[in-house]
């Protein structure tokens, strides 16, 4: 079942996502900080967790997952070093993801030799 859950409601998060493209002006970057933005209002909640205990992956892989990551670190910074918390936090919480996307997207080029379009 967890399976299931995972595939149905991260399929939703990423169809409304489309939807939000095909049927609005919204550029693509927009509702990327948009979801991001959203999964920390989430997290500030206090749903997140049981949302994510529900949906496992498919809660915890669209970029609502990112925003998730950046809020539990502004909380954890904060708690911890008060108000520079809040400009630490998210770079300290989420440095570990955002260095393998640039680690793995490098790697890829030099393997695959991307070309420009004409």
């Amino acid at each position: 079942m967890d399976y299931f859950n995972a595939f149905w409601v991260g399929g939703l998060i990423c169809a409304l996502a489309q939807i939000l493209l095909e049927k609005t002006k919204m550029l693509p970057g927009r509702v990327m900080v948009l979801l991001v933005c959203l999964g920390a209002v989430i997290n500030f909640f206090g749903w997140y967790e049981p949302f994510a205990e529900y949906a496992k992956a498919g809660a915890s892989v669209p970029l609502l997952g990112f925003g998730n990551v950046l809020m539990k670190g502004v909380k954890e910074a904060v708690d911890e070093k008060g108000f520079l918390g809040i400009f630490q936090g998210g770079f300290k919480a989420g440095a570990a993801g955002t260095s393998a996307a640039l680690i793995f997207g490098l790697l890829a080029a030099l393997i695959f030799k991307p070309k420009m379009k004409k």
